[in-house]
């Protein structure tokens, strides 16, 4: 589709943005103001499939409309992971500041706001780069054992595109402002293949307590966590009285120094649970890659049994796999 490193693809059905699209990339052309838009062509494609049918070469740009019919498009994104070389950006209202994380996390380069010109185009063409490069081929395409998709909700609320509390909502567990499970369904499900696509670590902690809580000390335990927690760690609450922990990079070591912090800092401040017993925290840790551990659901169970064991001993850090 189109030629090689020359091709804008505009995906959807919104004739006012295909029509932004062309007058920003002819009179980019024309004013010779950057190298992007010499030898540039815009090509429509009304629909998703279409796309798919007639692949894209590697170096074009893809710009996809968020309102576009037929499927919602960060499900698309992921479908689109690592089977074009190309630079892809969702279109969005100018209101939406929530698609952004969203959009890259499922696998493009950025967002656009509407309505799009000469200087968004060569803004977004010079932080993307150039030429994405492909994932591996090994695994791709092959579904996983348990693969997880996005929670409806979360797809719902995104694509409604509003600045309210909606996907918020949708993503957080209102108890201790930290993820909630169906997204820690996702999110194991996609740590798990980039750890295995680009060999390397991952770490998958499972934390909790016998008994129950009051939100006070709920959001002191969120609160700890978060302290000893990196930007890309992903914390969430799997049940009342457990958590789940994905540590990119992480090895054992640093998987087991975390939560030996964890487990000072509830000591130190002196939780309790809702009868008034001191709230004994138990930890099971295990990584990839091992041994044993070929899909998410055996870095999970493993990690499930070194924390019931945990919570056997009456409590710490235990270690499990091989």
């Amino acid at each position: 589709m189109g030629d090689a490193l020359r091709t804008i693809h505009v995906v959807g059905h919104d004739d006012a943005l295909l029509a932004q699209v062309q007058n920003a990339v002819g009179n980019g052309a024309q004013e010779g103001r950057d190298e992007y838009f010499q030898g540039w062509r815009v090509q429509h494609v009304p629909t998703h499939d279409m796309l798919v049918s007639n692949p894209p070469a590697p170096g074009d740009v893809l710009l996809i409309d968020a309102w576009a019919r037929g499927r919602n498009v960060y499900e698309f994104l992921r479908q689109l992971a690592g089977r074009t070389r190309c630079r892809t950006f969702v279109v969005v209202e100018e209101r939406n500041s929530l698609a952004e994380p969203i959009a890259r996390f499922c696998g493009a380069s950025g967002v656009m706001h509407r309505p799009l010109n000469a200087t968004k185009l060569r803004a977004a063409f010079e932080m993307a780069g150039g030429v994405s490069p492909a994932l591996p081929t090994e695994h791709r395409g092959q579904a996983d054992r348990g693969e997880f998709v996005l929670p409806e909700a979360l797809l719902r609320h995104i694509s409604a595109g509003t600045e309210d509390r909606s996907l918020v909502t949708a993503l957080i567990d209102p108890s201790t402002g930290l993820f909630n499970f169906a997204f820690l369904n996702y999110k194991l499900d996609e740590e798990f293949k980039r750890a295995r696509r680009f060999d390397m670590p991952l770490a998958c902690v499972m934390l909790g307590f016998e008994g129950q809580a009051t939100s006070e000390v709920l959001h002191e335990l969120a609160a700890i966590f978060l302290s000893v927690s990196r930007d890309t760690d992903v914390i969430g609450r799997f049940d009342e009285s457990s958590f789940l922990f994905l540590l990119p990079n992480t090895g054992p070591d640093g998987a087991e120094i975390m939560a030996r912090r964890v487990v000072q800092a509830g000591e130190e401040r002196g939780l309790r649970d809702l009868v008034g017993d001191r709230l004994e925290l138990a930890i099971g840790i295990t990584n990839f890659p091992q041994r044993g551990i070929v899909h998410r659901d055996d870095l999970y169970r493993i990690a499930r049994e070194a924390y019931l064991e945990a919570s056997r001993i009456g409590g710490g850090v235990v270690v499990g796999g091989a």
